[in-house]
């Protein structure tokens, strides 16, 4: 039985992708036949989330965004009735369900919450502020709830709120993401029109207020303290803590800080219930979670999946698998630039969760996948990153605005090979003096990128190096491996690469 379609991204008209998907009847299992040079592999065929177990159901813009639509998907149902429960049952329940934060750190949701002090002193308010910077490269998850389906995420602010006792919520939204925040700004908008926030709420007697606030598209302003600081008018730079924000935050009152993705979610699990969310992924990396897949892919593409799918299956179901087949595969960066790179060997058996990925070597962070063929030149492409966190470094602590440099100078010369083999080992001990040595975590993402390159690519280094002391110009081998791959879909039988194994 032939699939129509691989996903369904693949039924909006997008891109058509070179792969033979079939589906056996008897075993149920998912076979993805991709490039000649490629060995064929097959999935479960429960490995993938079924398409009424996804919770963003208009992911794709299949539907209106709005109110109108957002209803008929099943937003805002018996919404009076999960607020009603009270905040000691919806902390209660997102703690069974082990959701942990969308945004990179993974953080125990429902603890978070309950962090939250419930007596105070005096009559200080609480706040939700929900991070929809997403600056993170290669994350793009956040901005297609806001734009598709926003009501998921005002919904969410409302039931986050009364778990935590915050009467106003601030969704801070990057300054790039003009049409996310007008969007915002719009279900907002309908969410007062029909009491659905604001004063009684749902006509449950609760005063929830929301708003749009929008930065200045600084990287910085992604971590909780300085997204507070950019809130209240001041330079968005991180702050000390203690005191946590759950004690003092913003304007000085308890405030939680947490993901879009992470907010979005709640509605559904109070919902369908705990039980459901928790029967996706593995002990301790539960429910449903964005991926976002961009580089040397076939079908570059935002997908809601199982967590602990495993990353083959998730880049051959949703992506068409790696340009050039996945022997042409290089190396993985699994959760978002900061994450460090895993090479091929580590990729094939990986599984898309919080524990598998660390324990070889790297993080799920915001499931941010961005995959490199052989084409790539790891040592450039590292270098780029680091010029990426120099730029985006506040300058307050000394290691980080020291170090960033220190790592991009290194790394320039690097590329060219203008160095010596021991630089290797320095430039990995300036990474351990830089990581934990800061106010916030922009110094280790700074520093992982470069210790996963070394960790893995010292041997390309020490190559380039020698290289360049011996005057032999660099090539990158797998140029000449894809160009072999392309000419051979685009002129079978052509004889132009066969000296090149």
């Amino acid at each position: 039985m032939k699939l129509a379609s691989l996903s369904r991204v693949c039924t909006r008209g997008y891109a058509t992708l070179p792969l033979d998907l079939t589906i056996t009847p008897l075993d149920r299992k998912v076979i993805v036949t991709g490039s000649p040079h490629t060995q064929n592999i097959e999935f479960p065929d429960n490995t993938f989330l079924k398409d009424e177990d996804r919770i963003f159901t208009n992911l794709y813009c299949d539907g209106s965004p709005w109110l109108d639509g957002a209803l008929k998907r099943g937003d805002w149902y018996r919404t009076k009735e999960i607020v009603s429960k009270g905040r000691d049952w919806l902390i209660n329940e997102t703690k069974a369900s082990g959701l942990r934060g969308r945004g990179g750190a993974g953080f125990p949701s429902g603890l978070k919450y309950s962090f939250m002090p419930k007596k105070k002193p005096d009559d200080r308010p609480s706040y939700l502020v929900v991070n929809a910077d997403e600056s993170e490269p290669g994350t793009c998850k956040d901005r297609e709830i806001m734009r598709h389906d926003p009501h998921k995420l005002v919904e969410g602010c409302l039931l986050a709120a009364v778990a935590m006792g915050a009467r106003a919520g601030y969704i801070y939204i990057r300054g790039e993401y003009y049409n996310e925040a007008m969007a915002m700004e719009r279900a907002i908008a309908e969410a007062y029109a029909k009491g659905l926030i604001g004063n009684n709420a749902c006509n449950t007697g609760y005063d929830f207020d929301l708003y749009v606030q929008r930065g200045a598209g600084a990287y910085i302003c992604g971590e909780e303290s300085a997204l507070i600081q950019s809130i209240e008018g001041k330079p968005g730079k991180p702050r000390l803590k203690p005191p946590f924000p759950a004690m003092a935050g913003l304007y000085g009152c308890p405030t939680t800080v947490t993901n879009v993705e992470t907010v979005a979610v709640l509605p559904t699990i109070m919902r369908r219930g705990p039980e459901w969310f928790a029967s996706f992924g593995r002990k301790n990396n539960a429910g449903t979670k964005l991926f976002c897949i961009s580089g040397h892919v076939n079908h570059r593409v935002t997908v809601e999946e199982k967590m602990s799918i495993p990353l083959r299956a998730l880049i051959d179901k949703h992506c068409g698998g790696i340009r050039g087949g996945w022997d042409n595969l290089e190396a993985v960066i699994p959760g978002g630039s900061s994450c460090p790179v895993l090479p091929k060997r580590l990729c094939d058996d990986a599984l898309m969760d919080f524990d598998d990925l660390k324990d070889r070597g790297s993080g799920l962070g915001t499931a941010a996948v961005i995959v490199f063929d052989k084409s790539t030149d790891m040592i450039k492409s590292i270098a780029r990153l680091s010029r990426f966190y120099k730029n985006e470094s506040c300058g307050q602590c000394t290691p980080c605005r020291e170090g960033c440099g220190w790592l991009v100078d290194i790394m320039h010369r690097f590329v060219k090979g203008n160095a010596r083999k021991g630089e290797i080992s320095m430039i990995d001990n300036i990474t351990r003096q830089i990581e934990g040595r800061t106010i916030c975590a922009l110094g280790a993402a700074a520093a992982w990128p470069v210790q996963g390159l070394v960790r893995h690519y010292r041997h390309h280094l020490e190559a380039r190096i020698e290289n360049y002391q011996t005057g032999v110009p660099f090539v990158q081998p797998g140029d000449f491996y894809f160009r072999k791959v392309k000419e051979e879909r685009e002129n079978p039988g052509s004889k132009k690469f066969a000296q090149i194994n």
